[in-house]
């Protein structure tokens, strides 16, 4: 009853739980889907909907992977659990705007539409391009429930020169180049997810190369930032950033020179998300001098 009374009349903590449950989760869920791929459980379940034509779980043929694939699979429901439960708070929340609650239907939505693409990934064999666009799929819930973090927190937004802001959408955009790239190198490379599943046949090596050049750029323009906005508000954030992508750098080549082990391949998953989630971070909470003085 104490659950249900709260959310009659919400308040702007118990929101925000459900905001951090929200980007907690996604950012699990692309952890949980990297491992299904590097155990090579990536067609435990050989179909989809059902986990096999005749059974919606896996069977003891099916063994390990059957299993890991599987409770893959049922972590969606935990997650479109967790966002009807944010849409329900945000939507109840009497501090809640209308760009709130879009967003939490959005990333309501979102959820059932990923189930549908991890489904295509298993028709298609783990088809690299559709793994892809899974992943950062997933990621686009981490920005958005990243936003929705710092919306509940009512955080204000950090007036800053307008060359400093355009840095910084730059390394916006950098940042999400970096990780496509990433995802391009992630289909050429050893963990299909499945033993016969393709790859996309591009050179690993010549790939890994211009997405090192892509995070270069990154950390340089990072540093563009932090200088541009050291005397505001924003450099705490800005600072998180350069050393979320530096941390992220350093496993991406470690990982390189050491042939992709599981542990560090799956750390370079995450650290993709806290990547994306700390670059959503800056750019929501800086606006240009020129917009707000346009605005007032």
């Amino acid at each position: 009853m104490g659950v249900i009374a709260r959310f009659r009349a919400p308040d702007r903590a118990f929101v925000l739980g459900w905001a951090w449950a929200s980007l907690v989760a996604n950012t699990v869920i692309i952890l949980t889907g990297g491992l299904v791929r590097l155990t090579g459980s990536g067609l435990g379940c050989p179909t989809w909907p059902r986990c096999t034509e005749d059974s919606f779980v896996p069977q003891g043929e099916l063994g390990i992977h059957g299993i890991i694939e599987f409770g893959n699979r049922l972590l969606t429901y935990v997650l479109i659990a967790v966002a009807v439960a944010t849409f329900v708070a945000v939507v109840r929340w009497a501090g809640s705007t209308p760009a709130m609650r879009r967003l939490v239907l959005v990333m309501a939505l979102g959820i059932p539409f990923q189930g549908v693409i991890g489904g295509i990934t298993v028709l298609t064999n783990l088809n690299p391009w559709i793994v892809s666009l899974h992943l950062i799929l997933s990621l686009g819930l981490v920005t958005a429930s990243t936003v929705l973090v710092g919306w509940v927190r009512g955080e204000d937004r950090t007036r800053v020169p307008v060359s400093a802001h355009r840095l910084v959408v730059l390394a916006v955009v950098l940042m999400w180049v970096a990780v496509y790239l990433g995802t391009v190198v992630t289909g050429s490379g050893p963990h299909a997810g499945d033993a016969d599943s393709p790859r996309n046949g591009l050179d690993p090596a010549a790939w890994s190369r211009l997405h090192a050049l892509s995070v270069w750029a990154l950390v340089l323009v990072t540093v563009l930032v932090v200088r541009a906005v050291w005397s505001t508000a924003a450099r705490r954030a800005a600072i998180v950033l350069l050393a979320v992508e530096l941390a992220q750098g350093a496993i991406g080549y470690v990982q390189y020179l050491t042939d992709l082990p599981v542990a560090l391949v799956a750390a370079h998953l995450v650290g993709a998300a806290v990547l994306v989630a700390a670059a959503t971070r800056l750019m929501a909470g800086v606006r240009s001098e020129a917009g707000a003085r346009a605005l007032a």
